[in-house]
């Protein structure tokens, strides 16, 4: 007769439910209000890293689901640390990151005021920037709730979900999980909209395909390429979906949608098909993407299918297991394209050009350091002009290794999500780059990647100011104003965490430095100015 599981503090088993669920790494920061849920974790095996603040733990979650493709879990504490990780749940959210928040909560809050860390409504507060936020009042509920959150990050769009238990819950003994199940699949096929489909891009002469973040995993099985290819058709991808489509595919106009004229080869086109993209403000910067043709959006969200962008076409089903079942219906025409390879390499140029122009010094700097990284090179990057240039003219050799906080647009993102990616790479390079004000919001975390030893080069773009709102406030005839403030000395403070740090002074020392900082014991702060570009070597 097979023993009965044990009976433990329910905080405890969560943690052990997680893990028999495959989840080896939880972020987070204790208090007396989660202690609970920290009773197994060592005994569960899970690895806990820990965080300086909650919002770090929270784009650690983050940046590790987005490397590894499994969920990040974090646990927090009541009111002011459920607050704290709000910002990362709203980022993840408007990024579709499977991220899944647990909380503990207070037992009364209607008859009971003045308790530490009481809110009016934490529940509710929580749902403001998640996919739902509830309360599990029982160990049935708090099991039932965290196997509906991994079933939907596997079947549907995967966005951040918040779980809150009480604190005389979390306390109180429960039996263990019940075993897992196998998880759900999406939607994999729509056999009679897939003849639709099929017969709209047979008869398209000028086919224009434009791949989204949702399209990512597209590319691990070469379906987007195929399709493509076979099409003879040309493309774009937004900033999410760059290396879905290698840069190489002469028919590529990139990842440049936000250029205002890219509207007007849009409209050329004879037929358009969105993949797995918002086509959102922030992909565009203009409310309509610009298309005069048919369009056909394929999406596993049936709110984008129902959008602005008004498709005549549309599908609700994974993206990738669709197109893999168009392959056979689609005729090849090899050869023969409506496109010319001569107007997009005209068009990418004069793009980049742009790009240089609107914000000097910027593209020699992500053109050295793309030849002179590894190819599996992880990027992190925060809101800063750096990254603002490189998500156009960086050319992507893999889909899914340049993250960004493409909507939300959180400052302090890319430092703990890197330490989160680098926490699911371990082995792997991964790049942190971020501006020079955006990086003091999770400075401190810095401590955590020099505790966990990792070979994390941070990449530190600094201009001495808010560059971008200043160019903004300019071009709005404002003054500008409050977009300088004190710098500290980043190498001292770099160094006082234990963290080592460099300031080349070429582009060829500061591509060496990047990569001694892949085989270092520690992180390596890289602090360069824009000066960089205007020294020889």
């Amino acid at each position: 007769m097979a023993d009965n599981p044990p009976t433990r503090p329910l905080g405890a088993q969560i943690s052990h439910m997680l893990k028999a669920r495959g989840v080896d790494t939880i972020f987070g920061i204790p208090g007396v209000h989660n202690q609970e849920m920290y009773r197994g974790i060592e005994e569960a095996g899970i690895t806990h890293v820990l965080a300086r603040h909650e919002q770090g733990a929270g784009f650690m979650a983050d940046g590790y689901a987005r490397a590894s493709g499994r969920p990040g879990v974090a646990y927090v504490i009541t009111g002011p640390g459920l607050c704290n990780i709000m910002t990362p749940m709203g980022q993840a959210y408007s990024d579709s990151v499977p991220v899944l928040v647990i909380s503990s909560c207070l037992d009364e809050v209607a008859a009971r005021k003045g308790q530490l860390h009481q809110m009016k409504g934490q529940e509710a507060a929580a749902a403001c920037v998640c996919d739902w936020s509830h309360e599990a009042k029982t160990a049935e509920a708090a099991y039932q709730l965290i196997d509906r959150a991994l079933a939907e990050f596997s079947s549907q769009r995967p966005r951040p979900k918040h779980i809150q238990v009480p604190i005389k819950a979390l306390e109180a003994a429960a039996p263990a999980a019940p075993a897992s199940q196998d998880l759900p699949l999406s939607l994999l096929d729509c056999p009679p909209m897939r003849s639709v489909v099929a017969d709209a891009i047979n008869k398209a002469k000028r086919p224009l395909f434009i791949f989204g973040g949702g399209a990512i995993s597209l590319a691990m099985d070469k379906e987007a390429i195929e399709v493509v290819g076979k099409t003879s058709a040309a493309c774009f991808t937004s900033y999410a979906g760059r290396g879905v489509i290698p840069d190489a595919y002469a028919l590529h106009f990139g990842a440049t949608l936000a250029r205002p004229d890219s509207a007007d080869i849009i409209a050329s086109a004879d037929l358009v098909i969105a993949v797995g993209t918002e086509l959102a403000e922030v992909d565009l910067w203009r409310d309509h993407l610009g298309q005069a043709a048919k369009m056909i959006r394929i999406d596993l969200d049936a709110a984008q299918l129902a959008d602005a962008q008004r498709a005549d076409i549309r599908v609700l089903a994974n993206a990738e297991a669709f197109l893999f079942s168009l392959l056979p219906e689609i005729k090849d025409r090899q050869g023969y394209s409506g496109w010319n390879e001569a107007e997009v390499a005209r068009a990418r140029a004069r793009w980049r050009a742009e790009t240089d122009a609107e914000r000097p010094g910027i593209v020699p700097i992500c053109d050295a350091l793309h030849a002179g990284l590894p190819e599996d090179v992880m990027v992190y990057s925060d809101m800063t002009q750096f990254a603002y240039v490189a998500k156009e003219v960086w050319p992507m050799r893999r889909p899914g290794h340049w993250h960004h906080p493409y909507g939300f647009g959180t400052l302090g993102y890319a430092l703990p999500a890197a330490i989160g990616g680098a926490v699911a790479r371990r082995g792997k390079p991964t790049l942190c780059i971020a501006g020079d004000y955006g990086f003091q919001y999770t400075l401190p975390e810095l401590g955590t990647a020099v505790e966990l030893g990792l070979p994390l080069p941070i990449l530190l773009w600094d201009n001495s100011k808010l560059k971008e709102i200043e160019d903004s406030m300019i071009r709005a005839q404002i003054a500008p104003r409050a977009v300088i403030a004190q710098n500290p000395d980043f190498a001292a403070l770099a160094q006082a965490y234990g963290a080592f740090s460099q300031r080349p002074e070429t582009l060829a020392e500061l591509v060496k430095a990047v990569n001694d900082g892949f085989q270092a014991d520690r992180p390596t702060l890289i602090h360069i100015t824009p000066e960089i570009t205007q020294t020889k070597a």
